[in-house]
C-alpha cells in the first residue's frame, strides 16, 4: 500500500465523527514533506488539524511507514490556493472568484451556485460608453484550468 492511501486511510479514521470537514490531498512531496491539507463546509480549526497530525503521526510511526526521514504538515489550503472539489466550490459561493479556463482566457465574477459537472458565475460585463451589465456563465469543471477567490479589503 502507498503511503498516501494508508494516510488517507488514517485521516479518514479521524475524522469519521465530523461530516463537515474533509480531505482536499494529501501529497508526499520530493523534500520528504508528507501534506494533509483539510478543509471544512464552515472552515476548520487549528486544533482539528493537530489532532489530525497527531492521530497519523502516531500511527506512521507504530507502523514503521515511512522508511526516510519525513515532516508531517497538515493543514487547510490557504486562501490564494486553488480550488479543487466541488465541496471547496460549494462552501465559497456568494463569493467572487477569478477563473483561468483551458483556452488562456479569464473569468471574474460572483459565484453563485456549484454542482457536479459546472459552476455558474455572475460576471459583470463592461462595455465602452455603455452601462455595466451582469450576466449568468455556466462554466463545466472540464474547461476549468483555476479557481481562486479574490480577496477583497473593503
Amino acid at each position: 500500500m502507498q503511503v498516501e492511501e494508508r494516510v488517507k486511510e488514517l485521516v479518514l479514521e479521524k475524522i469519521a465523527d465530523r461530516e463537515d470537514l474533509f480531505i482536499v490531498s494529501i501529497r508526499f512531496l520530493k523534500n520528504g514533506v508528507l501534506e494533509i491539507l483539510l478543509d471544512g463546509d464552515q472552515g476548520i480549526a487549528i486544533e482539528d488539524c493537530v489532532q489530525v497530525s497527531r492521530h497519523v503521526g502516531y500511527h506512521l510511526e507504530e507502523e514503521n511507514a515511512i522508511e526516510q526521514a519525513y515532516r508531517l504538515e497538515v493543514s487547510s489550503p490557504g486562501i490564494d490556493s486553488p480550488l479543487q472539489l466541488t465541496r471547496q466550490y460549494a462552501k465559497n459561493i456568494g463569493r467572487n472568484v477569478q477563473v483561468k479556463m483551458l483556452d488562456g482566457s479569464k473569468k471574474e465574477g460572483k459565484l453563485l451556485e456549484a454542482s457536479d459537472s459546472s459552476i455558474n458565475l455572475e460576471e459583470v460585463v463592461k462595455e465602452k460608453g455603455k452601462k455595466a451589465q451582469s450576466i449568468a456563465l455556466e462554466i463545466p469543471y472540464e474547461q476549468i484550468k483555476e479557481t481562486k477567490v479574490l480577496i477583497s479589503f473593503k
